[in-house]
């Protein structure tokens, strides 16, 4: 199993197919748009493919270790990820193939009038550091014992 992460974005992604700005969306559009989110983790939760999701305020804080003390603060600027990134969703499937197929899934999400967003997600796998030597050392012993 892989870890992906799915990331959401306000703006920065090339241009969904329904474009319409969720400022602008009906009540119920939203919430069509929010069931949709729902079920879709569902499905995944019933699977055992979800891991975790959030949706994401614009409002954000630059925070750095400044030696001793209170740490700095600031507003900005950012790298734009606090108008960029909108949420995310980390999903453990069997293969890249099936991040790809899900992530095309999530992008039918509704928008205004309904319609498909067509929204680009970004796909990335979680970084996973190589096996220790005692992990391969395992591994080796396992194979050998399950191939006798």
């Amino acid at each position: 199993m892989a870890k992906y992460l799915m990331l959401k974005h306000y703006r920065g992604a090339p241009k969904t197919v329904n474009d319409t700005p969720m400022s602008e969306w009906t009540e119920d559009e939203i919430a069509a748009h929010m069931q949709f989110m729902d079920d879709f983790a569902d499905r995944l939760k019933e699977s055992g493919e979800f891991v975790d999701s959030q949706a994401l305020s614009p409002e954000g804080t630059w925070v750095r270790y400044d030696g001793e003390g209170k740490p700095p603060v600031t507003d900005g600027p950012f790298a734009e990820t606090k108008d960029l990134i909108a949420g995310w969703m980390l999903i453990d499937v069997d293969s890249y193939e099936r991040a790809v197929e899900l992530a095309g899934e999530l992008s039918s999400e509704p928008g205004a009038g309904g319609e498909p967003m067509g929204e680009w997600l970004e796909l990335r796998p979680l970084f996973v550091p190589p096996p220790t030597l005692s992990e391969v050392g395992e591994i080796v012993s396992r194979e050998r014992r399950e191939s006798r």
